[in-house]
Order: structure tokens, then C-alpha cells, then sequence
């Protein structure tokens, strides 16, 4: 966005911005595929929103952010529970996604459809 202050709903949705890897962009500089949001019945601010391809590299690092280190050295249960949390993330759902995590994880995909048969009885 533009220097100057920031409009307070940028302030208020930076958590989900950032969350899921969206930008703010100054109104005037949006795309036709940005998303203005209003506020007070006008233009505030535009969203650019990232490309699906990075979702899941966004997953797998917010999964090390939240389990404290590399996902190859955790402890089996942990790898489990990061293939629960990524599944209902919708990371599956994403061309090769069992192949990614797998890779990020350092495990088979045989042991990734392990864990998601094993969450899914």
C-alpha cells in the first residue's frame, strides 16, 4: 500500500492478511482481479490475494511455526497430527499435495495415506 497511515480496516484484517497471504494494495494501484473492500459505503482498500500454488508451502511453514522446528525431526504423533491439521486446511485438495507433505514431512507417501486413513476411522 501507498506510505502514509494505514486505513484502520487494514489494521483490523492484517491477521487474516497475513494468515492467508494476502497483500493490501492502495485502491487507485488494484488489478481487476484485487478485491476492494469498502468502508463507510466507499473504496478503502483492495486485497491481493496470493496464487493456490503457494498455499500449501504456507501451510507447511505455519505447521513448523507451530510444532517448533523442522517437520522431518518431529516425533511420529506429531507428523500425525500435522497430516490431521493439514487435511483440514484443505491441503489434499491441492495437486500433489500428498507428495508435498510427504517430502516435508520426510516420510512416504504410503505413510501419508496411512495417517489420513487412520484420522479418517
Amino acid at each position: 500500500m501507498s506510505a502514509g497511515p494505514a486505513h484502520p480496516l487494514a489494521t483490523a484484517i492484517r491477521p487474516l492478511l497475513d494468515a492467508v497471504g494476502a497483500v493490501p494494495v492502495a485502491v487507485d494501484e488494484a488489478r481487476p482481479e484485487d478485491l476492494v473492500l469498502e468502508w463507510d459505503g466507499a473504496p478503502a482498500l483492495a486485497v491481493r490475494l496470493p496464487h493456490l500454488g503457494s498455499a500449501l508451502d504456507r501451510l507447511l511453514a505455519e505447521m513448523e511455526q507451530r510444532f517448533g522446528g523442522p517437520l522431518p525431526g518431529l516425533a511420529r504423533a506429531d507428523k500425525q497430527r500435522v497430516v490431521a491439521l493439514l487435511e483440514e486446511r484443505g491441503a489434499f485438495t491441492v495437486r500433489h499435495g500428498v507428495e508435498t507433505v510427504a517430502a516435508a514431512l520426510g516420510v512416504s507417501r504410503f505413510t501419508v495415506y496411512n495417517y489420513l486413513n487412520r484420522e479418517r476411522s
